[in-house]
């Protein structure tokens, strides 16, 4: 696995760089070497770290975020949070993801037969998409007290995302071909 670190705020020791490798280390055994893993090192309030990590593999996106006081807490946390994801979505990954490399799907462990229960889409809406700025697209959102909403960009005709973020802000998914 090829690890990408990188910090925002945030000035990582030596030391700290050596143990997120060894511990991101303990999950080479999922993924092949050409897999790569981006963790975002981050100082989010005076003396509270974030570390946020992201492993593409086979098409697939695997996350785990952490915010505390306590930087290798959240390490061992963002681990624990990968693991579960393999393992939780194992039967999944097998059927869609077979014929790939680049995810050992033996060394998986298998989940506990009570988390096994598999959730499906059990409502669907349809709704006509009114081109709109982004800006009124947030307010829409926020007049529905939903956490997002999708829209048509006036702009440029696109299908876009607006979202509500952790921190209270707002975030804007724009799709690419």
């Amino acid at each position: 696995m090829q690890l990408t670190i990188t910090s925002k705020n945030f000035n990582p020791s030596d030391k700290l760089k050596a143990t997120i490798e060894k511990k991101f280390a303990k999950l080479d055994k999922y993924f092949s070497s050409n897999v790569n893993a981006d963790i975002m090192l981050s100082e989010v309030k005076k003396g509270r770290c974030k570390l946020e990590a992201t492993i593409s593999a086979a098409g697939m996106l695997f996350r785990g975020e952490e915010s505390s006081d306590d930087i290798y807490f959240c390490l061992d946390k963002v681990i624990d949070k990968l693991s579960t994801q393999m393992s939780r979505f194992k039967t999944k990954l097998i059927r869609r993801h077979k014929e790939q490399k680049d995810i050992v799907f033996e060394d998986i462990p298998d989940v506990e037969a009570a988390e096994e229960e598999e959730k499906g889409i059990v409502r669907t809406k349809r709704f006509r998409l009114t081109p709109m700025s982004a800006d009124e697209a947030v307010l829409q959102m926020e007049l529905l007290e939903h956490s997002f909403f999708v829209f048509r960009n006036g702009e440029n005709g696109e299908i876009n995302v607006v979202y509500k973020r952790a921190d209270g802000s707002y975030g804007l998914l724009e799709t690419e071909d």
